[in-house]
């Protein structure tokens, strides 16, 4: 049985969704993708001027960004001029089912108190996952376009040691990287070794930090502090590859004039459509489950 579908904001892997669902013969209500060329004049796709109109009394299931919100406060929306308010949404959520991504304890707290469903797309292991491979082939592309060595014998520090950098580490290390992983937990440090890889501690970092060409980032604290950044070699370029907050002090970097790139969403950007494909799988797997209740 087709579904009638509410799809509001989200980057290209969004876009690619939609088209998806569309195709599937579902009926896909959007708004806050007005300057997105692929979905105008597509059957099945019917772009909305307000949110009212999009979240209609017979959609059962509203899709939102992935993230979901950098700030807390306005929902991810890059192919929209409008700014669209979490609070906004909520409030015309009414008995709606709720999917985004990377949504905050916050928002999930102001969810709960007017009664309604959220759930967390990317916390289903099979998406992160995903995402984690997305991000690390994103993080190599990036690595390669932003240095003028090749990857092949350069010395990369990997801070965090999670899904993506497991993931990266092992791509890396393909390209015949000299990898080095920095992690707190002493389970990790063993992990790390075990692998294969040189392993530190975060809390440890200092000085040794200048023996990189390359240092990129997975953790969403802040870790390279102006203190430490002072040792980093000025020709390192270091990719912060978290969320915000983000793990580097972007004002001492840029006072140091380091060659630095926050590398924010990157399976939106290279890998929108298998993203779409696994993600819409994971919807009709919710409504599933959702139906049975």
């Amino acid at each position: 049985m087709n579904t009638n579908f509410a799809v509001i904001g989200g980057d290209l892997r969004i876009i690619k969704l939609v088209q998806m669902l569309a195709k599937d013969g579902n009926v896909v209500f959007t708004y806050g993708l007005e300057n997105a060329k692929e979905i105008k004049e597509k059957n099945n796709i019917i772009i909305c001027d307000n949110l009212s109109k999009t979240i209609k009394n017979d959609t059962k299931i509203v899709i939102g960004p992935i993230p979901f919100s950098s700030d807390g406060k306005e929902i991810n929306s890059p192919f929209s001029d409008e700014k669209i308010l979490v609070s906004q949404l909520i409030n015309n959520l009414n008995s709606k089912i709720l999917i985004a991504g990377s949504i905050s304890s916050e928002i999930y707290e102001e969810a709960n108190k007017e009664n309604i469903q959220i759930v967390d797309i990317m916390k289903k292991e099979e998406i992160a996952i995903f995402n984690s491979i997305a991000t690390a082939e994103g993080a190599i592309e990036v690595a390669i376009a932003n240095t003028n060595k090749n990857l092949h014998g350069s010395k990369v520090l990997i801070l965090g040691f999670g899904r993506i950098s497991k993931v990266l580490a092992k791509k890396m290390e393909g390209l015949s990287v000299n990898v080095t992983c920095a992690a707190r937990k002493s389970e990790d440090i063993a992990w790390i070794k075990t692998y294969g890889y040189n392993a530190t501690n975060i809390n440890e970092l200092g000085e040794n930090l200048s023996n990189y060409d390359i240092i990129i980032n997975t953790v969403p604290h802040i870790i390279l502090t102006k203190e430490r950044l002072k040792y980093v070699n000025e020709e390192c370029l270091i990719i912060d590859l978290a969320s915000k907050p983000g793990g580097v002090d972007t004002i001492a970097a840029k006072e140091k004039n380091l060659k630095f790139v926050w590398a924010l969403a990157l399976p939106g950007k290279v890998a929108p459509t298998a993203t779409a494909e696994f993600i819409k799988e994971a919807i009709y797997d919710i409504e599933k489950e959702y139906d049975r209740i």
